[in-house]
Formats: structure tokens, sequence, C-alpha cells
């Protein structure tokens, strides 16, 4: 049985990396009796993906996760058993069984949407005119651990929004394929907008196939 499942990842869990994710699934797993199907070999590993890494310190609403089981069981309840089963900070959105034979979640992924809230007053004006010169650009050089890449391409849409309350927050769509993955802490640094500044939350993932959203 494939079982798909997706949560929140909020508070402090938002400093969880993505391997220890893995182990909080499997414990969870465990907790709820849910029997995890492994893979074959001398190092046999629970059958848990999610859809794409989080970057650490990031929220998220719409996480998605893969488990598979080695027995049939039914859903009904099961969305409260593993709630119960998980830590604070993970909530569990929806829980469903999907065909064995779809592809691998990571490959279906194609973007990614966030939200950054930024923490300290910012000049809407200004910041909209940067926003607009680099969607105008044609290519916009970066490096990343060495390598030269350019980001433009990974950039679908940033949209500055100033709130009634006086707070800007910046919504993006970025690429979020394999070996083609936009990330908003890049987004942010090419606007100058420092790390420390801003909250960032993912609010939505987008899949080739829409009928797993």
């Amino acid at each position: 049985m494939r079982l798909r499942v997706t949560f929140a990842k909020l508070n402090a869990l938002r400093y969880t990396g993505h391997l220890d994710l893995h182990h909080i699934w499997e414990r969870a797993a465990r907790r709820a009796e849910l029997l995890l199907a492994y893979s074959q070999g001398f190092h046999p590993q629970p059958k848990i993906s999610l859809a794409s890494a989080l970057p650490l310190g990031f929220s998220s609403r719409c996480e998605v996760m893969d488990m598979r089981l080695s027995e049939e069981i039914p859903l009904d309840g099961l969305k409260e058993r593993i709630q119960a089963a998980v830590p604070s900070g993970l909530q569990i959105l929806k829980v469903e069984s999907v065909d064995e034979k779809l592809p691998a979640l990571q490959t279906l992924v194609a973007e990614a949407e966030y939200e950054a809230v930024l923490t300290e007053p910012a000049d809407g004006s200004t910041l909209k005119q940067q926003v607009a010169e680099m969607l105008g650009a044609s290519s916009l050089p970066r490096e990343r651990r060495g390598k030269s890449y350019d980001l433009r391409p990974l950039i679908g849409q940033v949209h500055v929004v100033e709130t009634p309350q006086g707070s800007i927050h910046l919504t993006m769509r970025l690429s979020a394929r394999e070996g083609a993955t936009g990330r908003p802490e890049e987004v942010l640094d090419h606007l100058g907008i420092p790390a420390d500044t801003v909250r960032v939350e993912r609010t939505r993932l987008i899949f080739i196939n829409e009928s797993i959203e």
C-alpha cells in the first residue's frame, strides 16, 4: 500500500533537517503501528520519500510524503492515528492511498510557491522596482557552492504585497525540478534582503500530474 500524507511543518520543527525528518516519520509509523515496507540489501531502509527537501529554517503548510506499507489498511481514522504519533509542529492535513505504479514522488514536483514576510521596515516602492528589474533581466548569474548558474530561468513569479498593517510580503513561484531548483534565499539575497530579516514559508507544491495535488 502506498500512503500519501500531506502535512504542515511548523514552529520549532522548521529547524529539523531533511534526514532527521525521515527519522521522525519512521518513528511515527512505529508509534501508529503501521507496518512499513523496507528496501532490500544489507542495510534495509524504510520506503519513505518526501516530495521536496525544505531548506532549514523554513516552515511549510504543504509538505507531501509517500510511505509504503507492507499491508493494506483502512483509511478511516488514520489521519487522527498518525497525528497522535507525530511530534508537535507536524500537522496532518490529508491522508490518502495512491496508485502503487505512480512515478517516484520527487520526480513529479515541478514548482513550489513561497511567502516571505519581512520582519523589518522596508520601502515597498523600491522593492517593487527591484523585483521588476530582476524579472526583466535576461539572466541573473549566481554562484552556489563554487559553481556558477543562472537564477533567472528558475524564477516563475515574484510579487510584492503591502498589507494594510504596513508589513511587506513577497510571494514567489520557483522551479522545484530535480537539478533545477530555485531557492527563495537566493532570490532574497539578490534583492539585498538579509536572511535574518525575513520569515519564509512554503505554501504550495505544484506537481506535473495535477491529480496528486
